[in-house]
């Protein structure tokens, strides 16, 4: 039954169906051949309503809106100016400008696709103007994006913790530091690639110029402020976190900026309904399925197959990395996550690894994938935007990929990375 189950998944995806597809069909197939055919339809009905129902998830459609408002309004461009004014003098400043502005952005958006149209659209041609390779370009954008998925809010945390039952809040502040981290990372090859490569600087901005930089970013700041402050300070669940959000950026837009109107509004809000309706389909067939997959012991034959049993936790992270890592650079990180997370759930419960870590270090993997050749979703959203060839957007990835692995690597070894701001903000 399994090998049915995913060789009729495989062939669905090689036709060229979208990801929905090949989940129904596998959970179809599933609840057919084991559970005694068309009769237990509405248990499967009852699987996908009960992946849709935690109310954790109504985050997801309330942070896709406010980035979408945001992307759309002057939000991003302030935030970008914000940085430039202070680091974009420095050697390869204006790289890590734009390493700087994928993370602002990221502690607003969630999601890697919006933060690589927010800024990759404004900076990219200001760093061929100054001299920047364009596969240097492409590779640090895709892959700066990647700490949106890390730096709260994130929308891969979100689904994570609501498939596992991990707490969302405590996943949010455990990506911080490994955000961060890769943020300086990026920034010392940025500098590295200026030096060799006679990258010449942008002028110096005055410290005038620099205030005013800093009073028209003051609001668009406050979106990192409300859900880390407000998390952390227990004033929001993430949920509500999210809610505030969506007010604080029409706010923004509307009242105080003025940028966007009410058609430009409906447009915003049609895009986010489109975007979450495909979501929602994605995560209440992978409860489907993951439901099917439990009651087949397809789990347990599978990481029996491997030998999981024996390996300490050491083992089981590096095992649980390479198979986030390999899944994503194939098939989009929601369906990843929400395939192998039941999968492992019981490894992960048997060997004691905290949960929040295991998410961290999942989160951090897809991100990898997402930007990662053949099939990362983020190389192939670079290619709509920048309207370039595929060879030229992956180019350059090598050595971000090899910086992002060497902290997942870092993670493994070093756990507190993670888990020191969690442990501090909610020490018991």
């Amino acid at each position: 039954m399994a090998v049915t189950i995913f060789a009729v998944m495989i062939v669905l995806l090689l036709l060229g169906f979208p990801m929905m597809i090949p989940l129904l069909a596998g959970a179809l197939i599933g609840f057919v051949g084991l559970f005694g055919g068309l009769s237990q339809l509405d248990t499967m009905v009852q699987q996908v309503l009960a992946g849709i129902r935690p109310a954790s998830l109504i985050a997801v459609p309330m942070f896709i809106f406010a980035a979408d408002v945001m992307t759309r309004g002057q939000s991003a461009n302030r935030l970008i100016d914000l940085v430039m004014a202070f680091v974009g003098h420095l050697k390869g400043g204006l790289a890590v400008s734009t390493a700087t502005a994928c993370t602002l952005f990221g502690a607003v958006s969630g999601s890697t696709q919006a933060t690589v149209v927010a800024v990759g659209g404004p900076l990219r041609p200001r760093m061929l103007k100054a001299g920047y390779n364009d596969s240097f370009v492409l590779a640090l954008i895709i892959n700066a994006s990647d700490i949106a998925f890390l730096i709260p809010p994130s929308i891969g945390m979100i689904i994570y913790g609501v498939v596992s039952g991990t707490s969302i809040s405590e996943l949010f502040i455990a990506g911080i530091g490994p955000g961060l981290l890769i943020l300086l990372l990026f920034s010392i090859y940025s500098y590295i690639y200026a030096v060799r490569n006679h990258v010449p600087t942008e002028p110096r901005t005055s410290w005038a110029e620099r205030a005013t930089a800093m009073r028209r970013a003051l609001w668009p700041l406050g979106f990192p402020v409300i859900i880390v402050g407000g998390i952390y300070g227990g004033v929001f669940s993430p949920t509500e976190a999210a809610a505030a959000c969506v007010l604080y950026a029409l706010i923004l837009e509307m009242v105080i900026f003025r940028e966007m109107n009410l058609k430009q509004l409906y447009a915003t809000a049609k895009s986010t309904g489109l975007i979450t309706a495909v979501v929602f389909i994605l995560v209440g067939a992978g409860a489907a399925f993951s439901y099917v997959i439990s009651f087949a012991q397809i789990p347990q034959a599978i990481l029996g197959g491997i030998g999981i049993d024996e390996m300490g936790p050491y083992g089981v992270l590096f095992t649980i990395s390479v198979a986030f890592f390999i899944g994503c650079m194939f098939v989009d990180p929601i369906v990843v996550i929400l395939i192998l997370v039941p999968i492992f759930a019981p490894v992960v419960k048997s060997v004691g690894l905290d949960p929040v870590l295991v998410g961290t270090i999942i989160t951090l993997q897809v991100a990898i994938g997402s930007a990662t050749p053949p099939f990362g979703c983020d190389i192939f959203t670079a290619i709509a935007i920048f309207k370039r060839p595929y060879a030229e957007v992956v180019r350059g990835t090598p050595p971000f990929i090899l910086m992002l692995l060497g902290m997942s690597v870092a993670l493994i070894f070093f756990p507190q990375i993670a888990l020191f701001l969690r442990d501090l903000a909610f020490a018991k």
